[in-house]
């Protein structure tokens, strides 16, 4: 047997091997942190106040509604890299506020966000939370995922945001 048959011959080994047998595994469930709040700072004087920006974003206007106070925590300029926002703050803010319709609400004590783990580097700023969906093989079950959201810090505000959102 030659080397690329070997290769071919073990590549269907385990293809019939994990690939048979995947359906019998259980996924291991996405879970939130227990102390999220915790996650959102840093000994990083820098790192701490990039986390602490996108904590406000999370809590005072994704949570809370609080899109009024939106100039605190987003530049003018906010680029959007998500298909069903525009960018510029006004224009994310007339989306939440008036084609989503977001009431707002008193800022919660505590987040209710089910984050996972939260990840600065220089100026940009990954949270991963739980993400649950139902399972395309039976509708009346859910299975957990991750979704991530990153932001960019420039002069103390969210300048830019990616996260994983396809056309609806």
């Amino acid at each position: 047997m030659n080397v690329k048959n070997g290769v071919a011959a073990l590549t269907l080994g385990l293809v019939a091997t994990f690939g048979g047998v995947a359906g019998a595994f259980a996924q291991e469930a996405v879970v939130e942190a227990k102390d999220k709040e915790a996650l959102f700072t840093s000994r990083d004087p820098a790192l701490n106040a990039n986390k602490q920006v996108v904590y406000h974003i999370v809590k005072d206007l994704l949570e809370a509604g609080q899109w009024g106070q939106a100039d605190k925590y987003l530049t003018e300029r906010y680029l959007q890299h998500n298909p069903n926002v525009p960018s510029g703050r006004a224009t994310v803010v007339d989306f939440f506020t008036k084609v989503l319709k977001v009431e707002p609400k008193p800022v919660p004590e505590k987040m209710a966000t089910p984050v996972v783990f939260v990840n600065a580097e220089g100026d940009l700023v990954t949270v991963a939370t739980v993400r649950t969906e139902k399972d395309p093989q039976d509708a009346s079950k859910t299975y957990t995922t991750t979704w991530y959201d990153t932001w960019r810090i420039v002069g103390g505000k969210a300048d830019e945001h990616w996260d994983a959102a396809v056309k609806q």
